[in-house]
């Protein structure tokens, strides 16, 4: 039980730890541990006598064994594959190429179908594609826990789950919807991250509350999710709608709520309404004398040829958070 601890948490020097490499390959440490017992990939060496730590080699290993299984190979024999001294067959997946060395033209085609280009994105995207690709829930919902954990939700969303859905969503368009599994299985499971990361929502404040709807027709809220996850960490009241709210329940939740902010996500330049967003910032309520209205902000890339005079269009996550709170009362 000692020597497990001293691997996960990363005391001790040199190389890096099995929870260390397991988050970089976006498999789930026990994968890795199988790994090694089974088909005797673990490191070459082990640091201060028990502390397991893997080198560069050891992880290229260990790379390879991904793009292998990812591919649909069986596990045993990917694994012989990988400790094979010889090139792979000529109909398998190409190796991974050394880190320095760069690979040659006829490998980089055929690892084309077996992982997502992310470019330079973070070492993390790499892991939730990879888990993703596999439809590997234990692993990804470790990856995603981890990386809101420890960078924030804000930074975890603009630079690490957001890049990687768009490289899942790029993947798709680029492969005739073979990947469209991985998309909603990755979707699916960043919804239920995020929810299980916000606190409570904020106790309502009168006209002091946002809310937050997909215009109709829309149906992508994970933008909106992150958006009112980030607002309950600051303790801001507010009301999710979720997708595709119709026109008249749009107006009537307004009128019943009363909010100081209403954010209306379009994804699409197809769906984002103009009249919409100018009918509902023009509605007043209230008793005479102290009408009141909502600030309407128009939310998504689908208002980005549907500017709204009047109505600010934040750029991102933090600007939108920064909107509501300068526009709610404390």
């Amino acid at each position: 039980m000692t020597a497990d601890r001293n691997d996960e948490d990363g005391r001790g020097g040199g190389g890096l730890t099995t929870g260390e490499v397991a988050r970089r390959l976006g498999v789930a440490p026990t994968t890795v541990r199988t790994w090694d017992r089974r088909y005797g990939l673990g490191p070459d060496t082990h640091t201060g006598g028990t502390h397991r730590r893997w080198t560069p080699a050891d992880v290229a290993r260990l790379e390879r064994m991904c793009a292998l299984t990812a591919t649909g190979v069986p596990p045993a024999e990917a694994a012989r594959m990988v400790k094979s001294p010889g090139p792979p067959a000529p109909d398998g997946p190409a190796p991974v190429a050394p880190p320095v060395a760069a690979p040659p033209a006829a490998s980089r085609r055929s690892r084309a179908h077996a992982g997502l280009r992310l470019g330079d994105a973070r070492q993390e995207c790499k892991g939730i594609a990879r888990a993703a690709l596999r439809l590997d829930a234990a692993a990804l919902e470790d990856l995603l826990a981890t990386a809101i954990e420890a960078h924030g939700l804000i930074t975890a969303w603009t630079e690490v789950l957001m890049p990687t859905l768009q490289a899942v969503g790029r993947k798709w368009e680029n492969s005739g919807e073979r990947y469209v599994e991985v998309e909603h299985f990755l979707s699916w499971h960043v919804s239920g991250a995020l929810r299980r990361c916000a606190p409570p929502v904020a106790a309502d404040r009168p006209g002091a509350t946002t809310m937050l709807a997909c215009v109709p027709g829309e149906n992508h809220t994970l933008p909106l999710e992150v958006l009112a996850a980030a607002l309950a960490e600051r303790q801001l009241p507010v009301r999710m709608f979720g997708a595709a709210l119709p026109v008249d329940s749009l107006v009537a939740a307004v009128r019943r709520t009363g909010p100081a902010v209403v954010g209306l996500w379009a994804q699409s330049r197809t769906t984002a309404s103009r009249p919409l967003a100018e009918h509902v910032a023009a509605m007043e309520w209230g008793v005479r004398g102290a009408r009141r209205k909502a600030v309407v902000l128009t939310l998504g890339p689908g208002w980005a040829g549907h500017a709204v005079p009047g109505l600010a269009r934040p750029r991102g996550l933090a600007e939108a958070v920064a909107a509501v709170e300068s526009l709610v009362p404390g």
